[in-house]
C-alpha cells in the first residue's frame, strides 16, 4: 500500500514530463523507491541555486559539485539533469543550449572553447538527449545533436583541427580548422566513440562502441563502426 502510494504519483510525472510510456518495473522494492525519490528531491533542491544567480530553471536536477562557468552565454531547458561533477562552459560566440529533458553523465564536461584569443562556436544539444558519464564534448567549430539521441559513457567529440603542415613551426603556432559536427535525430551513439571534426551524422544512425569517426557524411539510418569508422550498413 505504501509502495503504491509513493510509485504511482512518481510515475505520473516521469510518464508527464520525460516519457509517456514509463514505467516502473515490479520487482523495483520500496526502499528503492524511497531512495530514488529521495535523491532526486536533492538534485532539484540543489537546481534551486541558478535562482539565486538571477534565474530560474523550470525542474533542473543539479548532482554535487556541479560547475557552470560563462553563464550568461548558457541556456537550459526544463527538467534537465546534470549528474555530479558535470562542467559548463559556454565560452563561445554563439555558447551552450540545452534543450528539454536532457540528462548529462557524471564527470561530464561540455565546453565551447578554451581559447581566448579565437573563441569558438557553440554547442546546441536538443531536447530528451541522454549523455553517459565521462564525455567530453567540444564545440569550437559547433556542435549540434538532434533530439531523442543517446550517448554511452566516455564520449569524445573535437570540432577542431590543429594545422600541421608547416614542418619548421610548432604544431601549437600553426593554428586551427574548424568545420563543425551534426549530429542527427534519434542517433544512438555506443561507448567509448571519438568523433572529430567535419562529421556529419544523420538521424536514425548508429555508431558502434569504440569506433573513431574521423571524417566523412553518413546518411539517414546508418550502421557505423570501427577505427577508422566506415559505413558497415544501413538500417532498414
Amino acid at each position: 500500500m505504501i509502495k503504491k502510494f509513493i510509485l504511482i504519483p512518481v510515475e505520473a510525472f516521469v510518464r508527464a514530463t520525460k516519457n509517456k510510456n514509463f514505467r516502473f518495473d515490479d520487482e523495483l522494492s520500496l526502499g528503492s523507491l524511497i531512495g530514488l525519490t529521495f535523491n532526486q528531491l536533492i538534485l532539484r533542491l540543489r537546481g534551486k541555486k541558478l535562482f539565486f544567480r538571477g534565474r530560474l530553471v523550470n525542474g533542473l536536477q543539479l548532482g554535487f559539485r556541479v560547475t557552470i562557468r560563462n553563464f550568461a552565454k548558457i541556456s537550459i531547458g526544463r527538467n534537465v539533469k546534470l549528474d555530479d561533477y558535470v562542467l559548463l562552459d559556454g565560452l563561445g560566440t554563439e555558447g551552450l543550449s540545452i534543450g528539454d529533458n536532457c540528462s548529462i553523465g557524471a564527470y561530464s564536461k561540455l565546453v565551447v572553447s578554451t581559447s581566448y584569443n579565437n573563441l569558438g562556436k557553440g554547442i546546441t544539444l536538443g531536447s530528451n538527449i541522454g549523455i553517459g558519464e565521462f564525455a567530453y564534448i567540444g564545440g569550437a567549430g559547433g556542435l549540434k545533436i538532434g533530439n531523442e539521441t543517446i550517448v554511452g559513457q566516455y564520449l569524445s567529440i573535437h570540432p577542431e583541427n590543429h594545422n600541421f603542415e608547416d614542418i619548421n613551426v610548432p604544431i601549437r603556432h600553426q593554428g586551427v580548422s574548424r568545420v563543425g559536427v551534426l549530429i542527427g535525430k534519434n542517433v544512438w551513439i555506443g561507448s567509448k566513440v571519438t568523433i572529430l571534426d567535419g562529421v556529419k551524422i544523420g538521424d536514425g544512425s548508429i555508431v558502434a562502441a569504440g569506433s573513431v569517426v574521423t571524417a566523412g557524411e553518413y546518411k539517414k539510418n546508418s550502421i557505423i563502426a570501427g577505427n577508422p569508422a566506415k559505413l558497415i550498413s544501413i538500417r532498414s
